[in-house]
């Protein structure tokens, strides 16, 4: 019986630096082709952009190429652990330093943000503009001038409107509140809820306080308050306008500046989700100005068919409540059901009716044809950005919320999810 000879058994070969390099093009292939993966349109670039992404893509691949082969591995080792602890130290000291100086600088950063989602929704209409043929600096002024002139256009028609109806309410405030008791729904209200609710003890208390001077004399402290309040806004306002100029004209080098400050090999990621988040801020800003414009037109139509009182007054109240996402349309309906009280409970009911249908039309209807492959957020994060943004910085906050709950949700998708799984 023969016997078999004897071999030495041989090590395991390890990976070649051409097979490493070979699996990490090809790991990284996997993660650029991604379903979730959304690469910037160079279409939509300047030619300086469009000239630093591609740069930026070449140079990721030859640094992953280079890793692969070379194996770089880094060991975090504490050589001087009173150098670090005293580094460590200065950092929290600058972060609590930085933090102090936000705080201080809260209405600065308003005014920023606000002047950057007015750029932002311009700039799609610029970028059409240059499409069609027409250089960028006349673009920015053509459309930038045709915003300043709807604006001026628009308070044009409101300011005379809203300064009459005012004097008005404040002329027929007095026999409204006085006479109340004779109106009809009042008797009504009166003659049905009688024993749960003293109604003329609430009417006596009212007029008590009408009558007392002290109480004028704060009423006009008030104001006065409101005058300083609307000259601080419209103050404000300018600056907004001046900056979103700014803004609007440098917006491109804004964004390259910002993508150098990227290291060069991660710097093709950073410019896909950035030009996605400026297309989508865009076209939010802009859909939530339509959505809010048409629910004031058609609004208006309806408070002056109705016979609600002070309908223009009220329809400007119901454009800057519809901006908020989520529960502006509530509070329009709150609104302009209250004010339409003073003339009837029907023209009341009749207003409540109008809006519960109209809020259906814009959710099922209108938001997802404007609104289209814009901005897309489950709504319970919508509930949660818009308390955690108001609660920062109030209204500005909430009407930013959903447009930056968009933008953790695009990171979150196209570079922690591919990432995990492919692990």
């Amino acid at each position: 019986m023969s016997k078999m000879p004897w071999r030495r058994s041989r090590p395991a070969e390890r990976p070649s630096a051409s097979s490493s390099a070979s699996e990490a093009a090809e790991r990284a292939h996997l993660l650029d082709s991604h379903p979730q993966v959304v690469h910037a349109d160079i279409e939509q670039m300047d030619a300086e952009t469009r000239k630093m992404y591609r740069d930026a893509r070449n140079a990721a691949i030859e640094t992953r190429e280079q890793d692969a082969r070379e194996k770089r591995t880094r060991e975090f080792v504490v050589r001087a652990p009173f150098q670090l602890g005293f580094v460590i130290t200065l950092g929290v000291l600058a972060a609590l330093l930085v933090g102090a100086m936000v705080s201080e600088l809260t209405t600065i950063i308003m005014y920023v943000v606000g002047a950057l989602f007015i750029a932002l929704g311009l700039d799609p209409v610029v970028r059409w503009l240059e499409r069609k043929g027409i250089k960028r600096p006349l673009g920015i002024g053509i459309v930038f001038g045709s915003f300043i002139l709807i604006i001026a256009g628009i308070f044009a028609l409101v300011i005379p409107m809203l300064s009459n109806q005012v004097a008005q309410l404040v002329r027929s405030a007095p026999s409204y509140f006085n006479d109340i008791q004779n109106q009809p729904w009042f008797k009504d209200f009166h003659a049905r809820f009688d024993g749960l609710v003293d109604l003329d003890g609430l009417l006596k208390m009212g007029q008590d306080f009408v009558a007392k001077p002290e109480n004028w004399a704060q009423f006009a402290g008030g104001v006065w308050q409101a005058s300083i309040g609307i000259a601080n806004g419209i103050t404000a306002a300018i600056i907004v306008l001046i900056l979103s100029l700014y803004f609007l004209a440098s917006l491109q080098a804004i964004k390259r500046g910002f993508y150098t400050l990227v290291p060069r090999s991660g710097r093709a990621k950073v410019m896909d989700i950035t030009e996605q988040v400026t297309k989508s801020v865009g076209g939010y800003v802009n859909g939530m100005v339509i959505l809010a414009l048409i629910n004031a037109v058609l609004g208006f139509i309806m408070m002056t068919i109705v016979g609600v009182p002070f309908a223009g007054l009220v329809a400007v109240g119901v454009f800057f409540l519809a901006l908020i996402p989520l529960v502006g349309s509530l509070m329009a309906t709150v609104l302009v059901a209250a004010v339409a009280l003073f003339n009837s409970p029907g023209a009341a009911l009749a207003a409540a009716i109008y809006y519960l249908i109209y809020m259906q039309l814009e959710a099922y209807l209108l938001t997802p044809r404007i609104m289209n492959r814009v901005v897309s957020v489950p709504g319970s994060l919508v509930v949660i950005g818009a308390l955690a943004g108001g609660t920062l910085l109030g209204l500005l906050g909430a009407l930013i919320s959903i447009p930056v709950t968009a933008m953790v949700l695009m990171i979150v998708k196209q570079v922690w999810v591919p990432r995990q799984e492919l692990h």
